[in-house]
């Protein structure tokens, strides 16, 4: 007779292969622990332990006691800094160049018009550790922008939280407006309508799990953590015009970082 041990994992494979046949397509409601227990003669704690080993590899997401469903499978990610030139080279293009193409959907290897954005845009005093890299006062206010990107299929694509500084922003009315959204050539576009050109980006890359918050909007398995980009654009004076924190899930990312080389002669 199988150990309990080797049952549940036994079950995990089963399940996991009816998955890739295709027997629940992405986005289907799982079956419930009483339902797998019943439809393959183990028992509920056997069946419980199946479903998160399906948690684990990213199969099916759910909370527990929840409804459990197939996962969409979100797209892989590659961020190359060469983006950050790209973006720039767009900013003096024509609309219409702009709004046909983003750096974001190009880092994913899809089209603008296969996705769907929500952004939050408000005004709010600045986070402290944000006012020490702004060097504004503690309190400043500051637009903040929290923008979601996701495959109309419903697969969590990325998030993103910029803080420009209100006296910056307010140059330009549009900035404060979410019907303007998504906004034609990104965030050096944004800066360039009032009037900073950006000089360099500074990218700080930490590691840690992600907060209840993120696993679940960005769909994130259980034991993967995040890669937190901090984001930080410099005008051609010195002076940092905005920050960005952007958390990068682990499974689905590669950074790429692309260094030309001085040569000797």
């Amino acid at each position: 007779m199988a150990h309990t041990s080797s049952k549940y994992l036994q079950l995990a494979e089963t399940l996991a292969d009816a998955i890739r046949r295709g027997d629940y397509a992405p986005g289907d409601r799982f079956p419930t622990v009483v339902e797998l227990a019943g439809a393959h003669d183990v028992a509920p704690n056997t069946a419980s332990r199946a479903v998160q080993v399906l948690k684990e590899r990213g199969l099916v997401s759910g909370k527990a006691g929840g409804t459990t469903r197939v996962r969409v499978q979100p797209i892989h990610q590659v961020r190359a800094n060469t983006r950050y030139q790209a973006e720039k080279e767009l900013v003096l293009e024509p609309e219409e160049v702009r709004g046909g193409f983003g750096v974001a959907e190009s880092d994913h290897g899809v089209s603008v018009s296969t996705m769907e954005n929500y952004v939050q845009i408000d005004v709010v005093p600045v986070p402290t550790d944000v006012a020490e890299v702004l060097d504004v006062p503690p309190g400043s206010l500051v637009l903040r922008r929290i923008g979601t990107r996701r495959t109309k299929q419903g697969a969590g694509i990325g998030q993103s939280v910029s803080y420009m500084p209100h006296d910056l922003a307010s140059r330009n009315a549009d900035l404060f407006d979410p019907e303007r959204e998504p906004w034609p050539g990104g965030a050096q576009h944004q800066l360039h309508t009032v009037g900073i050109e950006v000089d360099r980006i500074e990218d700080r890359v930490t590691a840690a799990m992600p907060t209840d918050t993120e696993s679940e909007e960005q769909d994130i398995p259980p034991g993967v953590p995040v890669m937190r980009v901090r984001k930080i654009s410099y005008s051609t004076e010195g002076q940092v015009v905005e920050v960005t924190d952007i958390p990068l899930p682990a499974d689905r990312t590669e950074l790429r970082y692309i260094t030309p080389l001085k040569r000797w002669s």
